[in-house]
């Protein structure tokens, strides 16, 4: 069987923390900041953890796992 490649923006978008859950940045966090407030800006800071059910597909990208 030869290797299997893993989806480049998985690489970019995608960390696997140690106990195997995905971590992702928050979306909305770019551009037209303006129209949202400020509590919306404050809670979407940082990373948050994928939801289950899209984790198995994202591993499926990954098939080693992310570095």
């Amino acid at each position: 069987m030869p290797k299997l490649k893993t989806k480049s923006g998985v690489k970019k978008r995608f960390k696997i923390t140690a106990t195997g859950k995905i971590k992702h940045g928050v979306a909305g966090k770019r551009h037209r900041l303006i129209s949202h407030n400020s509590k919306y800006i404050r809670q979407n800071r940082g990373t948050s953890v994928l939801a289950k059910a899209d984790t198995a597909t994202v591993k499926a990208w990954a098939p080693y796992g992310l570095n």
